[in-house]
């Protein structure tokens, strides 16, 4: 029988599934494939004091920089924090707490808290402040840091398309952390551009299964901002 898991709007994909101290995993490159409506849903809940596992922090006025204007976030997981003047100014002045992981290393986190895998070992970070604390070890000569997998309560994730029970296609590189999140939560929830019937994909295409999918939302308009323009000059 099939399921219906579309939600008419964001603030209704995420009722119930929201409170403070919670961790949550954000998809998304910079402002590429980031879950926009479902990050204003949260900023508007004012659920506080938030773990953000993201590759990046947004930037000031778009994606998780909304969240660090309101002061909702406690704790960031992250790669990659240079375009958010905001978080800047909160972590050097002590107010924001910030795990920075390697960009590899964050993927492969992710990766392993969704397959099960509670921790691996990596060679990336040894002999740096990255290894700090972590146990390493030797394996045939070379050293090695153990690294945890990452699990959170919630992955709010950005997809192209999806069908109503939840199965997802992704387009280009929109794709980047979204299907590695979508397996690493407890409840996962997708905002998708378009919405096909049931039956529309190949199942050769589906990148996300619908198991891993909790609730969607069909968003009415997508604005794709443009983190940084390069352009070439006018001839003369």
């Amino acid at each position: 029988m099939a399921v219906n898991k579309v939600y008419p709007d964001a603030k209704a994909a995420l009722d119930g599934l929201l409170r403070d101290g919670m961790t949550i995993m954000s998809g998304g490159f910079g402002l590429c494939g980031i879950p926009s409506a479902l990050i204003e849903a949260i900023r508007a809940s004012g659920v506080k004091d938030l773990t953000i596992i993201s590759n990046n922090a947004g930037v000031d006025d778009a994606g998780l920089g909304l969240l660090l204007q309101t002061r909702q976030v406690s704790k960031m997981i992250s790669s990659y924090v240079g375009e958010n003047a905001t978080f800047a100014k909160q972590y050097l002045a002590g107010e924001l707490e910030i795990e920075f992981n390697p960009q590899g290393t964050l993927a492969e986190r992710i990766r392993a808290g969704g397959a099960g895998i509670p921790a691996f070992f990596t060679a990336t970070g040894v002999g740096t402040q990255v290894a700090e604390g972590k146990e390493t070890r030797e394996f045939e000569g070379r050293r090695y840091v153990m690294e945890r997998g990452l699990f959170a309560d919630l992955a709010i994730i950005h997809a192209w398309k999806a069908d109503p029970e939840g199965n997802l296609v992704y387009r280009k590189t929109a794709r980047n952390f979204n299907p590695m999140m979508a397996t690493a939560a407890k409840v996962t929830v997708a905002e998708v551009e378009h919405l096909v019937p049931q039956g529309t994909f190949d199942p050769d295409h589906i990148i996300t299964p619908g198991m891993f999918v909790k609730r969607v939302v069909k968003l009415d308009r997508v604005e794709k901002r443009i983190e940084q323009r390069t352009v070439r000059k006018r001839a003369a």
